[in-house]
């Protein structure tokens, strides 16, 4: 299972990539295997302010649909809209061309409820 080093995770197997302070947020390859085929994803409004444990995306699938939830608190401050047309980026690269929203942190946003990649690992059942 891949899990990169780079990435912080949350329990409900979002990934964030910090920069700055933007967070861009996506979903594990744990959970879009657990998912299976993506067929839609609805995407949060850009300008919506988010607080951590929030579901702000939803995912669906061939099997269930999935929300996702805020890693951190901040705004919305950008979309992936390739997802509007190809929900199947987050089966084929979810780390990289299936990122689902960017979120501007906020000044409270404490990144120590991430997980690291080893921690994430123990959750996932990977190693």
């Amino acid at each position: 299972m891949n899990i990169p080093e780079n990435l912080r995770y949350t329990k409900t197997h979002e990934w964030v990539r910090i920069e700055g302070d933007t967070a861009t947020v996506g979903i594990t390859e744990f959970a879009q295997e657990q998912l299976g085929d993506l067929t839609f994803v609805e995407l949060p409004a850009v300008g919506r302010a988010v607080t951590a444990g929030e579901e702000t995306a939803v995912v669906e699938s061939v099997k269930a649909a999935s929300d996702i939830y805020a890693p951190l608190p901040g705004t919305v401050t950008e979309v992936n809209q390739a997802l509007n047309e190809h929900p199947e980026l987050i089966n084929t690269d979810p780390y990289d061309k299936g990122w689902i929203f960017r979120i501007k942190l906020s000044d409270k946003a404490d990144q120590s409820v991430l997980l690291d990649a080893a921690q994430y690992a123990e959750i996932a059942g990977g190693n």
